[in-house]
């Protein structure tokens, strides 16, 4: 890899290049020169009240919301699954009461992109679960069958992975095979980065213990250093990606205009899914709004069905897109660039600042419930509005 694009790979891995070739895309919808979208800046502050309004029914204390983290989804249904998991490794050390919570934490994750809307989970509880909140259950029994250690992780199979979703031709699970990949290629990542995994007893979780040793002597960590290590140790489990040099970059696509824009979108919604286990083994995140919103469909989703963005070619609506299209990194880039500015009028209405109100609590107060809600009422099953082509790892 030549000098050059060393800079530009390691510079396409911060939040900074998010938001700055976000921006990019963003002032070329302000010009009215994007190809596939337009942009009614008008409305957003209908969606401002729109998002604390969802809020305030979720959390009326608005200094009691928590970090949209994977931790939210556990608890679904009433039933205390995250208590429960407390007390199961409460005789460990505090090192490996950390490792078992990022390993929960991070297979879950890697397993939450979008499950398509027909698809449905029946816990142990006898719930039947959809979505997020579906693959959150599933993910945690099978964590909790011990069927993710390092190598059921690096042997997963499809028809494993489908079983223990309860996967059948009635109720399929979108992008089956590329989580099942995903997950094997993360057992062999673990097995071979002994930088963040450990070289005698090579675990997942022993990223939480690497990053929880490199907070400062205050206990500090910055949340960028989170997403930095997230992506460096995970890196490699992305394939079919864009490359810089032969390299994956991940989350980051090339527009025909801008040229590469990176979202990382699971990376960062991994990243502050982190906090909490962090937190409870006394480390405290510093500069959590560092990060950006993410870039998937409900957040998207809620600035297309309030009309702050429009399709500039309406018979799109009915086409089926690929996730590095103009159109869908357009759709992405300004979702991000709208999240900031949704962000600074709800501070301003409230009248709190961003260490106060940082983006973190936003998203889950926030503006992904606003956007199933939208989607609720504008379609049968609260779907996306755009059908995107996904292998299960981006949306």
């Amino acid at each position: 890899m030549s000098s050059a694009d060393a800079v530009e790979y390691d510079y396409l891995q911060t939040p900074e290049a998010i938001r700055v070739r976000c921006e990019q895309v963003f002032e070329l919808a302000k010009a009215g020169q994007l190809e596939h979208w337009e942009l009614d800046e008008s409305r957003l502050g209908e969606v401002a009240v729109r998002v604390l309004s969802v809020t305030r029914r979720t959390y009326p204390d608005l200094k009691l919301i928590p970090y949209h983290g994977r931790y939210r989804h556990f608890d679904v249904g009433g039933v205390p699954r995250l208590a429960d998991f407390s007390r199961k490794i409460a005789h460990l050390s505090s090192d490996e009461q950390l490792a078992a919570r990022f390993e929960l934490v991070i297979t879950s994750v890697l397993l939450d992109a979008g499950a398509g809307p027909s698809w449905r989970y029946r816990g142990a509880d006898g719930a039947e679960y959809t979505r997020s909140e579906g693959l959150a259950v599933a993910s945690y029994e099978l964590y909790a069958s011990g069927a993710l250690d390092g190598k059921g992780l690096a042997e997963l199979s499809e028809s494993t992975l489908g079983s223990a979703f309860q996967v059948t031709a009635d109720n399929p699970l979108t992008g089956l095979a590329g989580r099942a990949a995903l997950l094997r290629r993360l057992g062999q990542v673990v097995a071979n980065t002994p930088e963040y995994f450990g070289s005698e007893a090579p675990r997942l979780g022993n990223l939480g213990v690497h990053l929880k040793r490199a907070a400062n002597s205050a206990g500090q960590l910055a949340a960028s250093a989170i997403l930095h290590a997230v992506l460096a140790a995970l890196g490699p489990i992305w394939q079919g990606r864009p490359t810089l040099s032969g390299k994956s970059l991940g989350d980051v696509w090339r527009h025909s205009r801008v040229g590469f824009v990176p979202f990382h979108k699971l990376s960062q919604w991994l990243s502050y899914s982190l906090f909490e286990p962090l937190e409870s083994a006394g480390v405290h995140i510093a500069d959590g709004s560092a990060l950006t919103g993410l870039a998937e469909y409900r957040n998207g989703g809620l600035y297309f069905d309030a009309g702050v963005l429009k399709l500039r070619h309406p018979e799109a609506r009915a086409q089926t897109h690929a996730v590095d299209s103009d159109l869908v990194i357009e759709w992405r880039a300004l979702t991000i660039a709208l999240l900031d500015r949704t962000a600074t009028l709800l501070r301003a209405i409230l009248g709190m600042s961003a260490e106060q109100l940082p983006l973190a609590r936003i998203l889950e107060g926030g503006t992904w419930r606003a956007g199933r809600a939208i989607a609720a009422e504008e379609r049968e099953g609260g779907g996306p509005p755009l059908l995107i082509v996904s292998d299960g790892t981006v949306f």
